[in-house]
Protein backbone atom coordinates (compact mmCIF):
# COMPACT_ATOMS: atom_id res chain seq x y z
CA UNK A 1 0.00 0.00 0.00
CA UNK A 2 2.59 2.70 1.12
CA UNK A 3 4.45 1.97 -2.75
CA UNK A 4 1.32 2.81 -4.29
CA UNK A 5 1.05 6.16 -2.43
CA UNK A 6 4.02 6.98 -2.98
CA UNK A 7 3.94 6.68 -6.57
CA UNK A 8 0.81 9.37 -6.20
CA UNK A 9 -0.20 7.61 -9.72
CA UNK A 10 -3.81 8.56 -11.34
CA UNK A 11 -6.02 7.57 -13.75
CA UNK A 12 -5.65 6.06 -17.85
CA UNK A 13 -6.62 7.96 -21.01
CA UNK A 14 -7.39 5.46 -23.88
CA UNK A 15 -6.42 6.27 -27.11
CA UNK A 16 -7.05 5.79 -30.51
CA UNK A 17 -9.65 6.94 -32.79
CA UNK A 18 -11.84 3.96 -35.09
CA UNK A 19 -15.00 6.31 -36.21
CA UNK A 20 -16.13 8.57 -38.63
CA UNK A 21 -19.55 8.86 -36.58
CA UNK A 22 -20.97 12.21 -35.18
CA UNK A 23 -19.56 11.45 -31.37
CA UNK A 24 -21.76 13.81 -30.16
CA UNK A 25 -25.62 13.92 -30.63
CA UNK A 26 -27.54 16.36 -28.25
CA UNK A 27 -28.46 19.55 -29.82
CA UNK A 28 -25.66 21.44 -27.90
CA UNK A 29 -23.19 20.04 -30.19
CA UNK A 30 -25.08 20.34 -33.31
CA UNK A 31 -28.11 22.67 -34.15
CA UNK A 32 -29.18 24.78 -31.47
CA UNK A 33 -25.57 25.62 -29.83
CA UNK A 34 -23.93 25.56 -33.26
CA UNK A 35 -26.23 28.42 -34.14
CA UNK A 36 -25.64 30.46 -31.20
CA UNK A 37 -21.89 30.35 -32.42
CA UNK A 38 -22.01 31.18 -35.74
CA UNK A 39 -20.74 34.79 -34.74
CA UNK A 40 -17.57 34.17 -34.73
CA UNK A 41 -16.75 33.40 -37.91
CA UNK A 42 -18.99 36.84 -38.98
CA UNK A 43 -16.31 39.27 -38.84
CA UNK A 44 -17.84 42.13 -40.70
CA UNK A 45 -17.00 45.60 -38.62
CA UNK A 46 -13.52 47.56 -39.03
CA UNK A 47 -11.66 49.54 -36.46
CA UNK A 48 -8.75 49.71 -34.26
CA UNK A 49 -8.29 47.58 -31.25
CA UNK A 50 -8.15 49.06 -27.76
CA UNK A 51 -5.46 46.77 -27.05
CA UNK A 52 -2.22 48.69 -26.47
CA UNK A 53 1.14 46.37 -25.51
CA UNK A 54 4.63 47.47 -24.05
CA UNK A 55 8.10 45.94 -23.85
CA UNK A 56 9.68 46.26 -20.63
CA UNK A 57 11.61 43.11 -22.01
CA UNK A 58 13.03 45.42 -24.31
CA UNK A 59 14.33 48.12 -21.86
CA UNK A 60 16.40 45.24 -19.69
CA UNK A 61 17.00 42.02 -21.64
CA UNK A 62 19.84 41.64 -24.66
CA UNK A 63 18.27 41.62 -28.27
CA UNK A 64 20.06 39.38 -31.27
CA UNK A 65 21.86 41.29 -32.77
CA UNK A 66 21.62 39.52 -36.19
CA UNK A 67 17.64 40.81 -37.99
CA UNK A 68 15.68 38.42 -39.72
CA UNK A 69 13.53 35.12 -39.30
CA UNK A 70 16.41 32.96 -40.72
CA UNK A 71 17.45 29.56 -38.72
CA UNK A 72 20.60 29.88 -36.85
CA UNK A 73 22.67 29.77 -33.90
CA UNK A 74 21.89 32.59 -31.51
CA UNK A 75 24.36 33.45 -28.99
CA UNK A 76 24.34 36.40 -26.25
CA UNK A 77 20.86 37.32 -26.47
CA UNK A 78 17.53 36.51 -24.75
CA UNK A 79 15.32 37.42 -27.66
CA UNK A 80 15.31 37.80 -31.76
CA UNK A 81 13.14 40.49 -33.49
CA UNK A 82 11.26 38.51 -36.25
CA UNK A 83 7.96 38.95 -37.53
CA UNK A 84 4.63 36.66 -37.79
CA UNK A 85 3.51 35.08 -41.16
CA UNK A 86 0.46 35.47 -41.86
CA UNK A 87 -2.11 32.57 -42.32
CA UNK A 88 -3.49 32.27 -45.76
CA UNK A 89 -6.87 33.53 -46.24
CA UNK A 90 -9.89 32.81 -45.41
CA UNK A 91 -9.78 32.94 -41.64
CA UNK A 92 -12.28 31.63 -39.48
CA UNK A 93 -12.16 33.02 -35.62
CA UNK A 94 -13.20 29.57 -34.04
CA UNK A 95 -12.64 30.44 -30.39
CA UNK A 96 -12.64 32.93 -28.39
CA UNK A 97 -12.31 33.00 -24.45
CA UNK A 98 -14.37 35.82 -23.18
CA UNK A 99 -13.38 35.62 -19.74
CA UNK A 100 -9.57 36.38 -21.00
CA UNK A 101 -10.73 38.85 -23.19
CA UNK A 102 -12.41 41.11 -20.92
CA UNK A 103 -11.37 39.91 -17.50
CA UNK A 104 -7.75 39.72 -18.09
CA UNK A 105 -7.39 42.34 -21.47
CA UNK A 106 -10.18 44.69 -20.41
CA UNK A 107 -11.67 44.42 -23.71
CA UNK A 108 -15.10 44.64 -24.61
CA UNK A 109 -16.67 41.56 -26.17
CA UNK A 110 -18.10 43.72 -29.10
CA UNK A 111 -14.25 43.54 -30.33
CA UNK A 112 -15.03 39.95 -31.68
CA UNK A 113 -16.78 41.13 -34.79
CA UNK A 114 -14.10 43.74 -35.99
CA UNK A 115 -11.33 42.17 -38.56
CA UNK A 116 -8.98 44.25 -37.33
CA UNK A 117 -8.93 41.66 -34.59
CA UNK A 118 -9.11 38.71 -36.52
CA UNK A 119 -6.26 39.92 -38.64
CA UNK A 120 -3.92 40.81 -34.85
CA UNK A 121 -5.00 37.20 -33.50
CA UNK A 122 -3.77 35.49 -36.56
CA UNK A 123 -0.34 37.26 -36.77
CA UNK A 124 -1.61 39.15 -40.13
CA UNK A 125 -1.57 42.40 -38.09
CA UNK A 126 0.20 43.66 -35.04
CA UNK A 127 -1.75 45.07 -31.86
CA UNK A 128 -0.66 48.70 -31.03
CA UNK A 129 2.77 49.05 -29.45
CA UNK A 130 3.99 45.13 -30.41
CA UNK A 131 7.40 44.43 -31.14
CA UNK A 132 7.37 40.73 -32.01
CA UNK A 133 10.18 38.32 -30.78
CA UNK A 134 10.89 35.05 -30.73
CA UNK A 135 12.70 33.49 -27.48
CA UNK A 136 16.05 31.71 -26.94
CA UNK A 137 15.64 28.96 -25.15
CA UNK A 138 17.43 25.60 -24.38
CA UNK A 139 16.53 22.22 -22.58
CA UNK A 140 16.68 18.40 -21.56
CA UNK A 141 14.45 16.08 -23.10
CA UNK A 142 14.06 12.95 -22.13
CA UNK A 143 16.76 13.43 -20.35
CA UNK A 144 19.27 14.52 -22.16
CA UNK A 145 20.91 17.94 -23.31
CA UNK A 146 19.12 19.16 -26.69
CA UNK A 147 20.94 22.47 -27.36
CA UNK A 148 19.47 25.55 -28.82
CA UNK A 149 15.71 24.86 -29.25
CA UNK A 150 14.29 28.22 -29.03
CA UNK A 151 10.45 29.72 -30.06
CA UNK A 152 10.33 27.48 -33.61
CA UNK A 153 6.56 28.57 -34.19
CA UNK A 154 5.84 31.57 -31.65
CA UNK A 155 5.91 35.33 -31.45
CA UNK A 156 5.87 37.22 -28.18
CA UNK A 157 3.88 40.07 -29.71
CA UNK A 158 4.46 42.12 -25.58
CA UNK A 159 3.27 42.70 -22.73
CA UNK A 160 -0.59 43.94 -21.02
CA UNK A 161 -1.23 45.57 -17.66
CA UNK A 162 -4.77 45.38 -16.44
CA UNK A 163 -7.02 46.76 -14.42
CA UNK A 164 -6.00 45.13 -11.63
CA UNK A 165 -2.46 45.43 -12.05
CA UNK A 166 -1.68 41.74 -13.36
CA UNK A 167 1.04 41.92 -16.08
CA UNK A 168 0.18 39.80 -19.03
CA UNK A 169 3.25 38.65 -21.91
CA UNK A 170 0.72 37.90 -25.27
CA UNK A 171 1.92 35.38 -27.75
CA UNK A 172 1.04 33.56 -31.21
CA UNK A 173 1.71 30.04 -31.74
CA UNK A 174 2.11 28.64 -34.86
CA UNK A 175 2.60 32.06 -36.67
CA UNK A 176 5.64 30.98 -39.33
CA UNK A 177 9.49 30.52 -38.70
CA UNK A 178 11.81 32.65 -36.27
CA UNK A 179 15.76 31.64 -36.12
CA UNK A 180 14.69 28.47 -33.57
CA UNK A 181 12.35 26.96 -36.26
CA UNK A 182 15.08 24.19 -37.44
CA UNK A 183 13.34 21.76 -39.82
CA UNK A 184 9.68 22.91 -38.78
CA UNK A 185 7.73 24.71 -40.73
CA UNK A 186 6.57 27.60 -37.99
CA UNK A 187 3.18 26.43 -38.37
CA UNK A 188 0.46 24.13 -35.94
CA UNK A 189 -2.28 22.27 -37.24
CA UNK A 190 -6.01 22.47 -35.80
CA UNK A 191 -5.93 19.55 -33.93
CA UNK A 192 -2.98 20.61 -31.63
CA UNK A 193 -4.25 24.15 -31.42
CA UNK A 194 -7.97 23.21 -30.24
CA UNK A 195 -6.29 20.58 -27.68
CA UNK A 196 -4.20 23.85 -26.30
CA UNK A 197 -7.12 26.04 -26.53
CA UNK A 198 -9.50 24.21 -24.61
CA UNK A 199 -7.30 22.61 -22.11
CA UNK A 200 -5.39 25.75 -20.74
CA UNK A 201 -8.94 27.34 -20.23
CA UNK A 202 -10.22 24.09 -18.81
CA UNK A 203 -6.76 24.07 -16.40
CA UNK A 204 -7.71 27.81 -15.02
CA UNK A 205 -11.06 26.55 -14.02
CA UNK A 206 -9.97 23.50 -12.15
CA UNK A 207 -7.94 26.12 -10.29
CA UNK A 208 -4.87 24.92 -11.20
CA UNK A 209 -1.79 27.41 -12.45
CA UNK A 210 -1.55 27.56 -15.98
CA UNK A 211 -1.30 29.41 -19.33
CA UNK A 212 -4.29 31.01 -21.01
CA UNK A 213 -5.97 31.06 -24.47
CA UNK A 214 -7.63 34.46 -26.00
CA UNK A 215 -8.28 32.63 -29.38
CA UNK A 216 -8.10 30.16 -31.79
CA UNK A 217 -8.19 31.16 -35.62
CA UNK A 218 -8.18 28.37 -38.06
CA UNK A 219 -7.16 28.65 -41.90
CA UNK A 220 -7.19 26.64 -45.09
CA UNK A 221 -3.75 26.77 -45.62
CA UNK A 222 -1.97 23.73 -45.72
CA UNK A 223 0.12 22.21 -43.10
CA UNK A 224 1.89 18.83 -43.38
CA UNK A 225 2.38 16.37 -40.85
CA UNK A 226 3.75 13.21 -40.11
CA UNK A 227 1.17 12.63 -36.63
CA UNK A 228 2.31 9.75 -35.49
CA UNK A 229 5.85 9.41 -37.03
CA UNK A 230 5.47 6.57 -38.91
CA UNK A 231 6.13 7.81 -42.45
CA UNK A 232 2.36 8.57 -42.78
CA UNK A 233 3.02 12.04 -44.01
CA UNK A 234 -0.67 13.73 -44.41
CA UNK A 235 -2.22 17.27 -45.23
CA UNK A 236 -3.37 19.09 -42.39
CA UNK A 237 -4.57 22.81 -41.86
CA UNK A 238 -2.82 25.59 -40.35
CA UNK A 239 -4.32 27.16 -37.11
CA UNK A 240 -2.94 30.08 -34.10
CA UNK A 241 -3.88 30.11 -30.59
CA UNK A 242 -3.21 33.28 -29.18
CA UNK A 243 -2.07 32.68 -25.33
CA UNK A 244 -1.14 34.37 -22.56
CA UNK A 245 0.71 33.95 -19.41
CA UNK A 246 2.50 35.88 -16.72
CA UNK A 247 6.20 34.99 -17.91
CA UNK A 248 6.92 32.67 -21.04
CA UNK A 249 10.61 32.07 -19.45
CA UNK A 250 11.25 28.41 -18.43
CA UNK A 251 14.34 26.43 -17.01
CA UNK A 252 15.63 26.09 -20.53
CA UNK A 253 15.57 29.88 -20.62
CA UNK A 254 18.54 29.62 -17.79
CA UNK A 255 20.15 26.50 -18.80
CA UNK A 256 21.28 27.63 -22.81
CA UNK A 257 22.84 30.77 -21.27
CA UNK A 258 25.36 28.78 -18.84
CA UNK A 259 25.71 26.02 -21.26
CA UNK A 260 27.25 28.54 -23.72
CA UNK A 261 29.24 30.66 -20.73
CA UNK A 262 27.06 33.42 -21.07
CA UNK A 263 26.97 34.66 -17.26
CA UNK A 264 26.43 38.02 -17.40
CA UNK A 265 23.30 37.42 -19.42
CA UNK A 266 22.18 34.97 -17.16
CA UNK A 267 22.32 37.36 -14.36
CA UNK A 268 20.37 39.93 -16.02
CA UNK A 269 17.90 37.78 -17.31
CA UNK A 270 17.81 36.26 -13.75
CA UNK A 271 17.71 39.63 -11.90
CA UNK A 272 14.74 40.65 -13.96
CA UNK A 273 12.63 37.84 -13.31
CA UNK A 274 13.03 37.74 -9.54
CA UNK A 275 12.37 41.62 -9.78
CA UNK A 276 9.13 41.34 -11.83
CA UNK A 277 7.69 37.93 -10.89
CA UNK A 278 9.06 37.06 -7.35
CA UNK A 279 8.53 40.58 -5.38
CA UNK A 280 8.90 38.99 -1.88
CA UNK A 281 12.30 38.25 -2.61
CA UNK A 282 14.46 41.72 -2.01
CA UNK A 283 16.47 42.39 -4.90
CA UNK A 284 19.59 43.82 -2.91
CA UNK A 285 19.58 39.86 -0.50
CA UNK A 286 22.62 38.84 -1.58
CA UNK A 287 21.21 35.46 -1.35
CA UNK A 288 18.69 36.06 -3.79
CA UNK A 289 18.93 32.94 -6.12
CA UNK A 290 18.84 30.47 -3.05
CA UNK A 291 15.50 32.23 -2.13
CA UNK A 292 14.72 31.93 -5.91
CA UNK A 293 15.53 28.12 -5.84
CA UNK A 294 13.95 27.39 -2.67
CA UNK A 295 10.45 28.89 -4.15
CA UNK A 296 11.27 27.44 -7.30
CA UNK A 297 11.24 24.06 -5.09
CA UNK A 298 8.43 24.64 -3.63
CA UNK A 299 6.07 25.51 -6.20
CA UNK A 300 7.38 22.80 -8.63
CA UNK A 301 6.20 20.38 -5.69
CA UNK A 302 2.78 22.26 -5.82
CA UNK A 303 2.18 21.87 -9.24
CA UNK A 304 2.58 18.34 -9.55
CA UNK A 305 0.51 17.63 -6.85
CA UNK A 306 -2.28 19.55 -8.40
CA UNK A 307 -1.69 18.01 -11.59
CA UNK A 308 -1.71 14.83 -9.72
CA UNK A 309 -5.48 15.60 -8.40
CA UNK A 310 -7.13 15.90 -11.47
CA UNK A 311 -5.43 12.84 -13.22
CA UNK A 312 -3.63 15.53 -15.45
CA UNK A 313 -0.19 13.99 -17.80
CA UNK A 314 1.63 16.66 -19.20
CA UNK A 315 2.82 14.16 -21.31
CA UNK A 316 6.45 16.15 -22.36
CA UNK A 317 7.82 17.55 -18.99
CA UNK A 318 11.28 18.65 -20.84
CA UNK A 319 13.00 21.20 -18.95
CA UNK A 320 12.00 24.01 -21.93
CA UNK A 321 8.63 23.21 -21.24
CA UNK A 322 8.64 23.76 -17.39
CA UNK A 323 7.92 27.26 -16.34
CA UNK A 324 10.00 29.39 -13.92
CA UNK A 325 6.72 30.58 -12.40
CA UNK A 326 5.99 27.15 -11.60
CA UNK A 327 2.23 27.56 -13.94
CA UNK A 328 1.46 24.60 -17.17
CA UNK A 329 2.75 25.98 -20.04
CA UNK A 330 2.98 24.16 -23.36
CA UNK A 331 -0.05 21.79 -23.60
CA UNK A 332 0.99 19.20 -26.21
CA UNK A 333 0.54 15.19 -26.15
CA UNK A 334 -1.38 15.68 -22.28
CA UNK A 335 -4.05 13.82 -21.00
CA UNK A 336 -6.80 13.24 -18.23
CA UNK A 337 -6.36 9.73 -17.23
CA UNK A 338 -9.41 7.97 -17.27
CA UNK A 339 -8.65 4.21 -15.70
CA UNK A 340 -6.36 4.67 -12.99
CA UNK A 341 -2.86 3.32 -13.86
CA UNK A 342 0.11 4.72 -12.38
CA UNK A 343 2.55 3.75 -15.48
CA UNK A 344 -0.11 5.28 -18.02
CA UNK A 345 1.99 7.28 -20.75
CA UNK A 346 -0.36 10.01 -22.58
CA UNK A 347 2.33 10.53 -25.45
CA UNK A 348 2.81 7.76 -28.13
CA UNK A 349 6.07 9.34 -28.90
CA UNK A 350 7.39 8.82 -25.24
CA UNK A 351 8.57 5.12 -26.05
CA UNK A 352 10.45 4.02 -22.55
CA UNK A 353 7.61 6.07 -20.68
CA UNK A 354 9.67 8.00 -19.25
CA UNK A 355 6.90 11.07 -18.46
CA UNK A 356 4.50 8.78 -17.22
CA UNK A 357 1.95 10.21 -14.90
CA UNK A 358 3.39 7.94 -11.61
CA UNK A 359 6.64 9.48 -12.50
CA UNK A 360 6.24 13.07 -12.95
CA UNK A 361 6.64 14.05 -9.55
CA UNK A 362 10.71 12.41 -10.35
CA UNK A 363 10.92 14.39 -13.27
CA UNK A 364 10.25 17.56 -11.28
CA UNK A 365 13.05 16.74 -9.37
CA UNK A 366 15.33 16.26 -12.39
CA UNK A 367 14.07 19.19 -13.52
CA UNK A 368 15.27 20.83 -10.82
CA UNK A 369 18.31 19.41 -10.36
CA UNK A 370 18.92 20.97 -13.77
CA UNK A 371 18.12 24.11 -13.04
CA UNK A 372 20.65 24.47 -9.41
CA UNK A 373 23.13 23.29 -12.25
CA UNK A 374 22.46 26.50 -14.14
CA UNK A 375 22.05 28.20 -11.34
CA UNK A 376 25.75 27.13 -10.46
CA UNK A 377 27.55 29.53 -11.88
CA UNK A 378 26.18 32.62 -10.08
CA UNK A 379 26.52 31.12 -6.63
CA UNK A 380 29.11 30.74 -3.63
CA UNK A 381 30.09 27.43 -2.35
CA UNK A 382 27.89 28.07 0.47
CA UNK A 383 25.10 29.12 -1.38
CA UNK A 384 25.50 26.09 -3.49
CA UNK A 385 25.43 24.01 -0.32
CA UNK A 386 22.59 25.73 0.78
CA UNK A 387 20.46 24.85 -2.50
CA UNK A 388 21.28 21.20 -2.48
CA UNK A 389 19.87 21.07 0.84
CA UNK A 390 16.97 23.12 -0.10
CA UNK A 391 16.37 20.42 -3.30
CA UNK A 392 16.56 17.62 -0.60
CA UNK A 393 13.74 18.58 1.04
CA UNK A 394 11.43 18.86 -2.31
CA UNK A 395 9.90 15.02 -1.91
CA UNK A 396 8.81 15.78 1.48
CA UNK A 397 7.47 18.52 0.04
CA UNK A 398 5.59 17.12 -2.53
CA UNK A 399 4.27 14.42 -0.55
CA UNK A 400 3.04 16.74 2.02
CA UNK A 401 1.34 18.82 -0.42
CA UNK A 402 -0.53 15.78 -2.32
CA UNK A 403 -1.66 14.71 1.32
CA UNK A 404 -3.13 17.63 1.99
CA UNK A 405 -4.89 17.55 -1.61
CA UNK A 406 -6.29 13.81 -1.11
CA UNK A 407 -7.31 14.90 2.06
CA UNK A 408 -9.69 17.30 0.83
CA UNK A 409 -10.91 15.04 -2.21
CA UNK A 410 -11.94 12.28 0.50
CA UNK A 411 -13.78 15.20 2.74
CA UNK A 412 -11.17 14.26 5.81
CA UNK A 413 -11.20 16.79 8.17
CA UNK A 414 -7.93 17.58 10.74
CA UNK A 415 -5.34 15.38 10.51
CA UNK A 416 -4.88 11.79 11.80
CA UNK A 417 -1.68 8.84 11.49
CA UNK A 418 -3.78 7.05 9.13
CA UNK A 419 -4.94 9.16 7.06
CA UNK A 420 -1.80 8.27 4.28
CA UNK A 421 -3.11 4.42 4.64
CA UNK A 422 -6.64 5.41 4.11
CA UNK A 423 -5.85 7.25 0.48
CA UNK A 424 -3.30 4.71 -0.04
CA UNK A 425 -5.94 2.06 0.23
CA UNK A 426 -8.18 4.06 -1.82
CA UNK A 427 -5.93 4.46 -4.66
CA UNK A 428 -5.15 0.94 -4.56
CA UNK A 429 -8.62 -0.36 -4.84
CA UNK A 430 -8.54 2.24 -8.25
CA UNK A 431 -5.93 0.90 -9.54
CA UNK A 432 -7.37 -3.26 -9.09
CA UNK A 433 -10.41 -2.20 -10.75
CA UNK A 434 -9.39 0.01 -13.04
CA UNK A 435 -11.67 2.60 -12.36
CA UNK A 436 -12.25 5.77 -13.41
CA UNK A 437 -10.27 7.93 -11.58
CA UNK A 438 -12.37 11.22 -12.20
CA UNK A 439 -15.87 9.62 -11.88
CA UNK A 440 -14.99 7.77 -9.18
CA UNK A 441 -14.11 10.35 -7.01
CA UNK A 442 -17.25 12.73 -7.95
CA UNK A 443 -19.24 9.96 -7.52
CA UNK A 444 -17.47 9.33 -3.76
CA UNK A 445 -18.98 12.74 -3.31
CA UNK A 446 -22.62 12.36 -4.66
CA UNK A 447 -23.05 9.49 -2.94
CA UNK A 448 -24.47 9.01 0.92
CA UNK A 449 -22.75 7.62 3.82
CA UNK A 450 -25.83 5.05 4.28
CA UNK A 451 -25.51 3.66 0.71
CA UNK A 452 -22.19 2.92 0.73
CA UNK A 453 -22.28 1.04 4.68
CA UNK A 454 -24.94 -0.96 3.76
CA UNK A 455 -23.45 -1.77 0.09
CA UNK A 456 -25.84 -0.58 -1.95
CA UNK A 457 -24.38 1.78 -4.55
CA UNK A 458 -26.46 2.71 -6.86
CA UNK A 459 -25.49 1.37 -10.88
CA UNK A 460 -26.11 4.88 -12.19
CA UNK A 461 -23.02 5.52 -10.18
CA UNK A 462 -20.73 3.62 -13.19
CA UNK A 463 -17.33 4.51 -11.77
CA UNK A 464 -17.76 3.81 -8.06
CA UNK A 465 -20.42 1.11 -8.47
CA UNK A 466 -17.30 -1.01 -10.61
CA UNK A 467 -14.95 0.05 -7.48
CA UNK A 468 -17.11 -1.49 -5.10
CA UNK A 469 -17.04 -4.46 -6.66
CA UNK A 470 -13.71 -5.12 -5.20
CA UNK A 471 -13.49 -7.42 -2.51
CA UNK A 472 -11.77 -4.96 0.08
CA UNK A 473 -14.21 -2.50 -0.77
CA UNK A 474 -16.26 -3.04 2.27
CA UNK A 475 -12.87 -3.13 4.43
CA UNK A 476 -11.92 0.22 3.03
CA UNK A 477 -15.27 1.61 3.58
CA UNK A 478 -15.26 0.77 7.33
CA UNK A 479 -12.55 2.64 7.66
CA UNK A 480 -13.97 5.59 6.01
CA UNK A 481 -16.93 5.59 7.86
CA UNK A 482 -14.93 5.78 11.55
CA UNK A 483 -12.80 8.18 10.15
CA UNK A 484 -15.88 10.79 9.60
CA UNK A 485 -17.24 9.58 12.51
CA UNK A 486 -14.82 11.05 14.19
CA UNK A 487 -15.20 14.82 12.37
CA UNK A 488 -17.35 15.93 15.18
CA UNK A 489 -19.43 18.46 14.18
CA UNK A 490 -19.51 17.39 10.88
CA UNK A 491 -22.40 15.77 9.02
CA UNK A 492 -22.77 13.55 5.77
CA UNK A 493 -24.15 16.31 3.70
CA UNK A 494 -21.66 18.86 4.61
CA UNK A 495 -19.02 15.77 3.48
CA UNK A 496 -20.77 16.08 -0.11
CA UNK A 497 -20.75 19.29 -0.37
CA UNK A 498 -16.99 19.69 0.17
CA UNK A 499 -16.10 17.25 -2.06
CA UNK A 500 -18.07 18.43 -4.92
CA UNK A 501 -16.27 21.42 -4.55
CA UNK A 502 -12.46 19.65 -5.50
CA UNK A 503 -13.78 16.74 -7.43
CA UNK A 504 -14.51 18.02 -10.85
CA UNK A 505 -17.53 16.37 -12.97
CA UNK A 506 -16.17 17.23 -16.10
CA UNK A 507 -12.32 17.14 -17.00
CA UNK A 508 -11.13 17.50 -20.75
CA UNK A 509 -10.84 13.59 -21.87
CA UNK A 510 -8.73 13.03 -24.78
CA UNK A 511 -12.19 11.59 -26.66
CA UNK A 512 -14.12 14.55 -25.81
CA UNK A 513 -10.69 16.71 -27.58
CA UNK A 514 -10.93 14.01 -30.05
CA UNK A 515 -14.57 14.58 -30.97
CA UNK A 516 -14.04 18.35 -31.02
CA UNK A 517 -11.16 18.47 -33.20
CA UNK A 518 -12.97 16.52 -36.00
CA UNK A 519 -15.84 18.41 -36.27
CA UNK A 520 -13.67 21.62 -36.42
CA UNK A 521 -11.63 19.89 -39.15
CA UNK A 522 -14.92 20.21 -40.82
CA UNK A 523 -15.51 23.71 -39.85
CA UNK A 524 -17.97 22.58 -37.55
CA UNK A 525 -16.71 24.49 -34.13
CA UNK A 526 -19.76 24.01 -32.25
CA UNK A 527 -18.28 21.35 -29.98
CA UNK A 528 -15.33 22.84 -29.25
CA UNK A 529 -18.02 25.52 -27.96
CA UNK A 530 -19.89 23.64 -25.78
CA UNK A 531 -17.20 22.08 -24.06
CA UNK A 532 -15.57 25.99 -23.48
CA UNK A 533 -18.35 26.84 -21.98
CA UNK A 534 -18.81 23.05 -19.88
CA UNK A 535 -15.07 23.02 -18.59
CA UNK A 536 -15.90 26.58 -17.26
CA UNK A 537 -17.71 24.99 -14.47
CA UNK A 538 -16.53 21.87 -14.33
CA UNK A 539 -17.49 21.63 -10.16
CA UNK A 540 -21.36 21.81 -11.50
CA UNK A 541 -23.16 19.22 -13.02
CA UNK A 542 -25.09 20.44 -16.10
CA UNK A 543 -27.38 19.56 -18.19
CA UNK A 544 -25.85 19.96 -21.74
CA UNK A 545 -22.98 17.95 -20.55
CA UNK A 546 -24.93 15.14 -19.37
CA UNK A 547 -26.56 14.94 -22.65
CA UNK A 548 -23.80 14.72 -24.15
CA UNK A 549 -22.06 12.09 -22.41
CA UNK A 550 -19.26 14.00 -20.69
CA UNK A 551 -19.52 12.15 -17.20
CA UNK A 552 -20.37 9.00 -18.64
CA UNK A 553 -18.33 6.00 -19.86
CA UNK A 554 -15.85 6.64 -22.68
CA UNK A 555 -17.09 5.72 -26.16
CA UNK A 556 -16.42 2.60 -27.40
CA UNK A 557 -14.55 4.66 -30.76
CA UNK A 558 -12.01 6.10 -28.07
CA UNK A 559 -10.16 2.50 -26.85
CA UNK A 560 -7.62 3.29 -29.10
CA UNK A 561 -7.45 6.94 -29.25
CA UNK A 562 -3.53 7.85 -29.24
CA UNK A 563 -1.94 11.83 -29.28
CA UNK A 564 1.99 12.13 -29.87
CA UNK A 565 4.33 15.17 -30.34
CA UNK A 566 3.32 15.77 -33.95
CA UNK A 567 1.79 19.25 -33.74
Amino acid sequence: IKYYFSLFSILIVRAAFTGEQDFCESNECNGDFKRKNTFYSNVKHEGEIPLALSHTLLDVLPLDEVDGNFIRVVKRCVFSECQPTPLKAPLTLAAVSLDVLCNVLDVNESVIQNEEFLQCVSGGKLFAGSVPLSHRYGGHQFGYWAGQLGDGRAHLLGEYTNGKGERWELQLKGSGKTPYSRSGDGRAVIRSSVREFLCSEAMHFLGIPTSRALSLVVSEEPVWRDQFYDGNVIQERGAVVLRLAKSWFRIGSLEILTKAGEFDVLRTLLDFVIKEHCRSIATNDPDKYVAFFFREVNETAHLISQWMSVGFAHGVCNTDNFSLLSVTIDYGPFAFMESYDPNFVPNTSDDEGRYNIGYQANVGLFNLQKLLEALQPLLTPDQLSQSQQILKEYPQIYQQRFHELFKAKLGLLGHEAEDSYLIAFFLKLMEDSRADFTMTLRQLSEVSLSQLENGSVPQSMWALSLLSSHEYFAHWVQLYSARLSRQHGDSDEARQHRMQRVNPRYVLRNWMAESAIRKAEKDDFSEVALLQQILMKPFVEQEAAERAGYSSKAPLWAQHLRVSCSS
